[in-house]
């Protein structure tokens, strides 16, 4: 089924971020719907869908449901689904498909959790060390950071990335997200910074990782007709494409390569265009190896030359191709799938020109990329400010 030009996003909304004490994952949900609703120009009982995510600190086993009954829903399309920090993109997939085909007409699609105020450390290490393989990964005491420089490793011994072009992913996003009003992180960092943080697992440093943050995140889709109707701008789902590959890294068919080259090329075909059509790209960035790994396999940058991209400050905005113009979960905000859907929620923002100093001049089409578990789900979205 070609989706092309069948859904589009007329609202988006997050919460407040940062260390949020006062507010539980139910409630950082609720604030970032409350939101994106009221983007949208829509009342909350125009909504007929509702897709979430999942939540280290809301462990419901049905949280969809919860969520429907926390916002006062009664949606006749609707779960939770688990597809790590894909689970974004798989959603707006899913919700895509369900507008298209009229099992709901409008889609409400959010993520969110106190991940930095609701959990305690070692509760949070546990969570992340069942991501490995119960025989095979997690007895030896490897956890996802020590997974993600693996990965580092066997790129950078075989195209040759180096250390200081991984710390300007860092840098690049950290200045970005000074500009962003709503923003973790606002203090500046240079590369010697990166370089000189805390080691976590070589070549990874602090400051080469993610945030942890309190946070939510929304979008509201549906049909371009259906959006007529609305006052919010809509922007258009032009491609879009998934693949998953495998769940545990010893299961992976390769340690350099990945499912976001194929998943790249169906969005693309879809909407018609191509990597050099891009005005700009939200690449999913847990680690600072991962967005060169995702802009090479995006035909972004030809293999090999993704971090000289970064270090050459083509990555900025005003540069050939501005990537993370929010500041990505490295200087936004990370709270389980929220940093994905941050992700399109900015998208949206650059392509409808609402996104204030950090605007990129005259973007009509951008490329998100969501992943999840250690580079094991992917799914590759094309918007565009107008139907082509």
């Amino acid at each position: 089924m070609s989706l092309r030009n069948r859904a589009v996003i007329v609202g988006v909304g997050e919460s407040d971020i940062g260390k949020l004490p006062h507010m539980s994952g139910l409630g950082l949900n609720a604030q970032a719907a409350r939101r994106a609703i009221a983007d949208a120009g829509i009342k909350h009982t125009e909504i007929d869908g509702l897709l979430t995510a999942y939540s280290f600190t809301e462990p419901y086993f049905m949280l969809g449901s919860v969520l429907a009954e926390y916002l006062g829903l009664t949606p006749r399309f609707g779960g939770s689904m688990v597809v790590g920090g894909a689970s974004p993109a798989v959603m707006l997939h899913h919700a895509a498909m369900a507008v298209e085909t009229g099992q709901a007409d409008v889609v409400l699609v959010c993520a969110g959790e106190n991940r930095a105020s609701g959990i305690s450390r070692d509760a949070a290490v546990s969570a992340l060390a069942a991501v490995g393989h119960p025989y095979f990964e997690a007895p030896y005491g490897i956890g996802i950071p020590s997974l993600y420089a693996l990965v580092a490793q066997a790129y950078m011994h075989k195209y040759g990335t180096k250390r200081e072009e991984m710390a300007a992913v860092a840098v690049n996003t950290r200045n970005h997200a000074l500009k962003h009003p709503n923003a973790h992180m606002k203090k500046p960092i240079t590369i010697d910074d990166v370089l000189e943080s805390k080691p976590i697992s070589d070549p990874l440093n602090m400051l080469d990782c993610c945030l942890i943050s309190d946070a939510g995140g929304a979008f509201v889709v549906t049909t371009p007709e259906r959006a007529a109707d609305m006052s919010g701008k809509p922007v258009y789902l032009a491609g879009i494409g998934e693949l998953h590959t495998h769940e545990h890294l010893t299961s992976a068919p390769s340690l350099t390569d990945y499912g976001a080259e194929h998943t790249a090329k169906v969005a693309y075909d879809m909407a018609g265009l191509g990597p050099q059509d891009m005005d700009l790209a939200m690449l999913y960035d847990c680690f600072s190896i991962v967005p060169i790994i995702e802009l090479e396999e995006l035909g972004l940058a030809p293999r090999g030359e993704g971090g000289a991209f970064f270090a050459e400050g083509h990555a900025a905005v005003g540069g050939k191709l501005p990537v993370n113009t929010h500041g990505g979960m490295l200087s936004h905000a990370h709270a389980g799938a929220v940093g994905g859907l941050m992700d399109i929620v900015e998208a949206v923002r650059q392509l409808r020109g609402e996104a204030g100093e950090r605007q990129v001049a005259g973007a009509e089409a951008a490329v998100v990329h969501n992943e999840g578990g250690i580079l094991s789900s992917h799914c590759t979205m094309v918007f565009t400010s107008e139907a082509r």
